[in-house]
């Protein structure tokens, strides 16, 4: 007996959860960097600001559409983002 394959919408999430874990963790470096360093001086605030915002807008769109990878990795994505906001309002 042949097992058959996951339907295709499962591997379309687990792709949207891949992606969003990837694009959620390149932001640990930065935080990190931040963090220890204690400085944001080549962070650009109008770009964190509009990037927080537009992450915020994502998390609204997914909980609308109920897209768990999405919502999942826009809160994710935000919460590493905001505190680099944070230590940019900080540090500057």
């Amino acid at each position: 007996m042949v097992e058959a394959l996951p339907p295709a919408s499962q591997w379309i999430t687990v792709l949207g959860l891949l992606a969003g874990v990837l694009t959620t963790l390149s932001f640990l470096p930065q935080v990190l960097k931040a963090w220890k360093s204690r400085s944001t001086r080549d962070i650009s605030l109008g770009m964190f600001l509009m990037f927080c915002t537009g992450v915020f807008l994502w998390i609204v769109y997914g909980v609308l559409v109920a897209d768990i990878p999405v919502i999942a990795a826009n809160v994710l994505t935000f919460l590493l983002a905001a505190t680099i906001l944070i230590l940019k309002l900080r540090y500057h």
